[in-house]
């Protein structure tokens, strides 16, 4: 890795970190030893990066500091344009859009090495593959969630049993060929798991809800007894009513 690559890191990883990290953790991370750690963040420090810290201790990136327009290596290249095309291919109308716009800016501002690789298809997901049909508008169910608007929906379970409900919505999962969501059940006063597929009728309503303790997103990912299991085992199909 070239030092300027290395440096670029750093802060990187800096960045996304809210607690003080270890030399010896960002040396290991980056392949080099501790002594070339301390040297890189003391020439960081003289050239006016805002980082906190002290050998030993660990350190921290000031709020506000930005870099120049981001550079991507070639898995992340490769990363980004999966992920965008995944999204594309099985998100809402909107994501979708969302996600090509995303893509377009990252060629605007890159130079011309990185737009030839974007332009490059190497990585593909199919339009034409088995999905359940979903009648809802899941851009609303969206952005329902991200407002904290409760939601009323019919829902048809797996037994085809039929049932009105008024849930807050919490997590959406793609478990293809289904989307699911997970919400708190006002009916069943307490947690469910809905494939969207199955619901019908629906209707955000102008009622917001807070984050209650033991009716939130964290709660429900926590809720088996020993809150070890991971999310995406947490939303796995048996578990859909």
């Amino acid at each position: 890795m070239r030092r300027a690559d290395r440096l670029f890191e750093i802060i990187q990883i800096l960045r996304r970190k809210k607690q003080a990290t270890r030399a010896a953790d960002l040396a290991a991370r980056l392949e080099v030893s501790e002594r070339t750690i301390y040297r890189d963040i003391s020439d960081m420090v003289s050239r006016g990066v805002p980082i906190d810290g002290a050998p030993g201790v660990g350190y921290i990136l000031r709020p506000g500091f930005d870099l120049p327009p981001l550079m991507f290596n070639e898995n992340e290249i490769e990363a980004l344009l999966l992920g965008a095309r995944i999204v594309q291919s099985w998100a809402d109308p909107e994501l979708a859009a969302a996600a090509a716009g995303a893509m377009d800016k990252v060629a605007a501002v890159s130079p011309a090495a990185l737009q030839r690789q974007l332009s490059l298809v190497r990585l593909w997901v199919p339009t034409d593959h088995a999905r359940e049909t979903i009648t809802i508008d899941q851009t609303a169910l969206r952005h329902a969630m991200r407002d904290q608007r409760k939601i009323r929906f019919t829902y048809h379970d797996l037994d085809g049993r039929t049932s009105e409900r008024v849930a807050r919505p919490l997590i959406m999962a793609f478990y293809g060929p289904v989307w699911l969501l997970a919400a708190w059940c006002e009916l069943r006063n307490g947690f469910r798991v809905f494939r969207v597929d199955r619901m019908s009728d629906f209707v955000p309503l102008e009622t917001r809800f807070e984050a209650e303790p033991g009716k939130t997103a964290e709660d429900f990912l926590k809720q088996d007894a020993k809150g070890k299991r991971a999310a995406s085992r947490t939303l796995r199909p048996a578990v859909v009513i």
